[in-house]
């Protein structure tokens, strides 16, 4: 009995087997079938080219304020947050010693002013000098005219004998007497001269001395005056750094201590860094979508109103290409985009800094003939013009042709033709076809991998449904 048994076991099992060989034969004699692919009709449709950045919120009009002047914050007058309007006192520094400067500016200047009022009484007596050597040469100048009359009569008298030799003599000592007095009367002149221009000339310096005074002065009071801070514009207190009693550094000789900051939160911008790739197709008054990580699932719209000239890290004196270079683009937010979220207990909706991701739409395309942006793939051109030469292919260099070329494949029957096609324009999902393919063909869009490396021109084909290339038999 139990031989039986094994003799039906080893029956089923050969039977099994020649099932099995069967079934294998059977599947390896079966002719494959082409290549499993999805198609896509061309068509024509609007297609919008973005340039997406990343970047903050901030302020259109935000101002750093520092003190011109170092010392101790004596009084504060505002808190983080506060509304201040344009001329309101934000804070003191310490004025004392800064008033001592003034004082000592103000005697300074005085004592200068001094010095012109004497040297300008100098000038008076100089030239009452100078009048009175002027008069003495003018009398001196007639005694000698006079006495020189008398000493030609003497001569004619001396000579008839009528008056003695002492006589003549006395005569002439007179006349030499006053040509010498006359000699001395104009050299105090010339010095009386010389005393008078000098003593313009100090007067002058004086002057000169007191305008610099005064302007010690001025700068002394302006520095004065600049101890009581002031808001330069209206707009909300969006950072403070310091507190009453701190001391703060001047901008005299360096930076200078930031206080705080006063922006216009009313108008709100997001400056974004767009690659050097992309901002060349950037252009100012392009309408932008923004989303503020703040606002999930929001969206609001900007326009984009400045882009730098120079790329962010131009300062850098590294000039290696192995760096990114971006630009700033600064894109104003549309006040009526966040309107409905402005109310009585939220006057600002955006705060400084907030993060944010915004798309530029650089340029949109009215009905495109577009296709899916993974059915365009390269190929390179086979070179008809090449040779081999000891078994390798040698290009012929007279041939001038793009080596590579974009591509679409368009199912036709079973099989598959490859056209060679010229883009445009594209967005996140299609892309625009300038020539090589009609409206309403069938163009391969997957799989991407016989799409960029299989599929060849006149391959067979089996057209399936997208989802059902990637499930797993």
């Amino acid at each position: 009995m139990a031989k039986r048994k094994n003799n039906r076991l080893l029956l089923f099992l050969g039977i099994a087997v020649l099932l099995l060989i069967g079934f294998a034969a059977y599947n390896g004699s079966k002719k494959p079938k082409g290549v499993k692919i999805a198609v896509e009709k061309a068509s024509f449709k609007d297609i919008k080219e973005l340039v997406e950045a990343s970047g903050k919120v901030f302020p259109e009009t935000e101002i750093n304020i520092s003190s011109d002047v170092s010392g101790e914050i004596v009084q504060l007058f505002i808190e983080e947050g506060d509304s201040v309007t344009q001329g309101q006192i934000l804070a003191k520094v310490d004025p004392d010693s800064y008033q001592s400067i003034v004082e000592r500016g103000e005697a300074s200047l005085n004592n200068t002013k001094a010095q012109v009022a004497n040297s300008k009484a100098g000038i008076e007596r100089a030239r009452a000098q100078k009048l009175q050597a002027k008069a003495d040469v003018t009398r001196i100048e007639a005694q000698i005219e006079n006495t020189r009359s008398i000493h030609e009569r003497n001569k004619s008298l001396h000579k008839d004998g009528i008056i003695s030799d002492a006589d003549f003599d006395n005569s002439l000592s007179n006349l030499k007497t006053l040509e010498a007095n006359l000699e001395a009367s104009k050299a105090n002149m010339q010095s009386t001269e010389a005393s008078l221009e000098s003593a313009i000339q100090s007067v002058k310096g004086a002057e000169y001395s007191v305008k610099s005074a005064e302007a010690s002065l001025k700068e002394m009071k302006t520095n004065l005056k600049r101890t009581t801070i002031y808001a330069p514009n209206s707009g909300i207190v969006s950072m403070l750094n310091v507190e009453q009693g701190e001391r703060v550094v001047g901008t005299e000789m360096m930076a200078g201590t930031e206080m705080m900051r006063i922006a216009n939160l009313n108008a709100m911008e997001v400056q974004v860094d767009v690659s050097e790739n992309d901002v060349l197709r950037v252009s100012l008054g392009d309408s932008v979508a923004i989303e503020v990580d703040a606002y999930l699932g929001r969206k609001f719209t900007g326009v984009v109103y400045q882009i730098a000239n120079s790329a962010t890290n131009s300062s850098s004196v590294t000039l290696t290409s192995d760096q990114v270079t971006n630009f700033v683009v600064k894109i104003r937010i549309d006040g009526s985009s966040y309107k409905d979220l402005i109310g009585p207990n939220k006057k600002y909706p955006f705060r400084p800094g907030m993060s944010a991701s915004v798309e530029i739409n650089t340029h949109t395309e009215k009905d495109a003939l577009s296709v899916p942006i993974q059915a365009v793939t390269t190929r390179e051109k086979e070179d008809k013009k090449s040779s081999r030469r000891k078994g390798k292919l040698v290009k012929n260099e007279s041939d001038n042709s793009e080596p590579v070329f974009e591509v679409v494949f368009i199912a036709e029957a079973d099989t598959v033709r490859m056209a060679k096609v010229k883009t445009g324009i594209q967005d996140d999902s299609s892309i625009q076809i300038l020539s090589g393919v009609e409206e309403g063909e069938e163009i391969v869009i997957g799989p991407y991998s016989a799409i960029s490396k299989k599929l060849k021109e006149g391959d067979e084909i089996e057209i399936v449904e997208e989802e059902d290339l990637y499930k797993k038999e």
